[in-house]
């Protein structure tokens, strides 16, 4: 490809939008423009790299025995009202009408759409199993999309599925996609580590996040340096402490006025106490039924945690006229102590002494509340997010903490799908069974920006061999000098010839403009020709992730190339 003919608008300045590096350099670079909020256009350097990827992941599932589909993105509601999940699903869905004024969403996930096509054919168990995948756009309607390829409202996505006539068969492909996940990520120039996770409105009961640690993730992932425990912090167990706590002498309950004293800030700030004396109360409807939950005042609930504990389908904040009906106080006043609804206490909580909770009364908390001799709780549970130094589930060592991106996840799905929607098969017993099935997805545009995250410096992107839109760029100082031009040229046609990733910079720019653009579209390789060197039959070699420069015959730039594109990577 010539330069002066690939659309590879290039940026001097960082546009005002771009929080990250991938989305600064994604933009500065040429590779996308954006289209809408959450919407962008893949131009031809970005498009390249995408297609790179989905090529590794396209290799990687065919191994594992993935056959590839390609399913529409406009999907019927009868489908999702089969599984449920069209009114749970919320306001992130796309939702449209065709002019017969029937209801179709624009696909976030395609689990409804491949169990009615998979439970149409397959009838026996004869033809299990079955791993069918594809790669295509997703919509999701995101409240604040934000950070480029992060969060879009429109992306790409790998997503296969898998069916198996029994747990044994789930656990095999389940397994066998998630060490593909391993290959493909490693393939790609990251190190995606797998975390426990939650499985959110996916489903199912097992699953992991692939997290690529880089300061711009949106997720905490909390890590045992030790054992090798790993998960997100929605998923992330808490230890319940031994013991019955501190042994204190237990000092007499009182009310005490706080005017305008609502959050856990200012009532430790009015009392002088610390957040770890005190005890949120928090209101929540569970399946419409109120409930309150207690956690300590420097800790945050987990809400996924009180929703399975709780085994509650839709579990939701109460609003304040609830609130205040409830407890008889406005928001912020909540306690525990004479609440007429089940408590549900945090570990931590079990631990405590001489709290200050809320007087369920305006402007009023209290001191010196108990467990049993001032209120009792339902029952305890590991309710709360967990954070750096708290203990490993596994080997009680501190945990430690990094945020993650995550780029793709895997699920045990089971009979969710397969029940709801009727996709049976035949046992060898002739037993009508509901298929077993998996999840597996992977952000497309994702992992390309988080590789950007993890392979960049001050001049620009550094893209691993693999993934790198192309290979290698020759720039001449001056095309205008024709020994230069034929030189570039004739190189330019041997190395295309060898089926090597070329670009010809053959544009009539100063060499220095060329150098930056050259270093921050991020060619993996450079090679300047200019006139001192031929005048002594060498060109220049640039590796661009170590920036060594190589003084080479010009008869062995092409074997030089060669084997550096056989090497791999030069870390």
């Amino acid at each position: 490809m010539l330069m002066s003919q690939l659309y590879a608008p290039t940026l001097r300045e960082t546009p005002a939008e771009a929080e990250l590096v991938s989305h600064q350099l994604m933009l500065r670079a040429g590779l996308m423009r954006r289209s809408a909020s959450g919407m962008y256009s893949f131009l031809p350097l970005g498009l390249r790299a995408v297609r790179k990827v989905e090529q590794i992941i396209r290799e990687e599932m065919n191994a594992i025995g993935g056959q590839e589909v390609l399913m529409p993105i406009v999907q019927p509601a009868e489908l999702w009202q089969e599984s449920g999940r069209w009114d749970d699903y919320g306001d992130e869905m796309f939702r449209l009408k065709d002019r017969h004024n029937r209801h179709f969403c624009l696909g976030p996930t395609h689990e409804e759409l491949i169990t009615a096509l998979v439970r149409s054919e397959v009838r026996s168990y004869r033809q299990l199993p079955l791993r069918l995948y594809q790669i295509q756009n997703k919509y999701r309607d995101e409240i604040r999309p934000r950070f480029g390829l992060m969060r879009g409202r429109e992306f790409i996505m790998k997503d296969m599925y898998s069916f198996d006539q029994d747990e044994q068969g789930l656990d095999e492909s389940y397994w066998a996609a998630f060490h593909a996940y391993e290959r493909i990520f490693r393939r790609c120039g990251v190190e995606a580590h797998p975390v426990e996770a939650d499985s959110g409105a996916i489903g199912g009961d097992v699953t992991h996040e692939f997290m690529v640690l880089a300061e711009a993730g949106e997720d905490l992932v909390l890590y045992c340096p030790h054992c090798g425990y790993a998960a997100n912090v929605e998923r992330a167990q808490g230890v319940e402490p031994e013991g019955e706590g501190a042994q204190v002498e237990l000092k007499e309950l009182q009310e005490v006025p706080t005017p305008h004293v609502s959050t856990i800030a200012q009532v430790c700030s009015f009392l002088s106490v610390q957040p770890e004396n005190c005890i949120k109360t928090l209101i929540y409807l569970a399946d419409g039924k109120p409930v309150a939950a207690l956690v300590r005042g420097d800790h945050n609930l987990n809400e996924i945690k009180l929703r399975k504990y709780l085994k509650c389908d839709v579990l939701e904040l109460a609003d304040e006229e609830t609130i205040y009906r409830i407890t008889g106080a406005p928001v912020g006043f909540a306690g525990p102590v004479g609440l007429d609804v089940p408590l549900y206490a945090d570990y931590a909580v079990k631990q405590m002494a001489n709290a200050v909770v809320g007087a369920n009364k305006g402007d009023h908390h209290m001191i010196n509340a108990n467990l049993e001799r001032d209120f009792s709780v339902t029952s305890f549970a590991d309710l709360r997010e967990a954070q750096p130094g708290d203990p490993c589930p596994r080997c009680f060592k501190a945990l430690e903490g990094a945020r993650g991106i995550e780029v793709g996840q895997v699920f045990k799905l089971g009979t969710k799908y397969s029940q709801a929607m009727g996709a049976t098969f035949l046992q060898e017993n002739g037993v009508e069974t509901p298929l077993i099935m998996g999840c597996y997805g992977i952000g497309v545009g994702r992992t390309v920006a988080a590789v950007i995250e993890k392979n960049y410096d001050g001049d620009g992107i550094i893209w691993p061999i693999s993934i790198a839109p192309y290979h290698v760029v020759i720039v001449p100082v001056s095309m205008k000098d024709q020994v230069q031009a034929e030189a570039a040229q004739k190189l330019y046609a041997e190395l295309g010839a060898a089926g090597i990733e070329t670009v010809l910079d053959d544009r009539d720019e100063r060499p220095g403009v060329k150098f930056k653009d050259a270093d921050l579209i991020g060619f993996p390789i450079r090679v300047t020709i200019g006139p001192k060197s031929l005048e002594q039959g060498e060109m220049e070699i640039i590796i661009r992730r170590t920036k060594e420069k190589i003084s080479v015959p010009v008869e062995e730039v092409l074997t030089i190339i060669r084997q550096i594109l056989e090497d791999g990577d030069v870390k």
